[in-house]
């Protein structure tokens, strides 16, 4: 189990860095609007809302890790 520590130390890094990425982003929009009505959609929001997400990013990469931990285990029982 000892051989997964550094892989999993690098996508809790890249995890780590998606979250604060997005709280970095959202906290400067949070700062530039005081009013309800103030609150715009960004052009790139409304074209791409799903690829902006930080959570489906952050689902995508503990699922590329897990679906490789997968198949190490089955390619090494073969």
């Amino acid at each position: 189990m000892a051989i997964w520590i550094f892989p999993l130390a690098i996508v809790f890094a890249i995890i780590g860095l998606i979250g604060w990425r997005a709280v970095r982003k959202w906290d400067a929009i949070a700062a530039t609007s005081f009013n309800d009505k103030d609150h715009r959609i960004p052009e790139a929001v409304e074209d791409h809302p799903f690829s902006l997400n930080p959570i489906i990013w952050v689902i995508g990469v503990a699922s590329l890790f897990i679906l490789f931990v997968i198949f190490y285990y089955w390619a090494s029982s073969n």
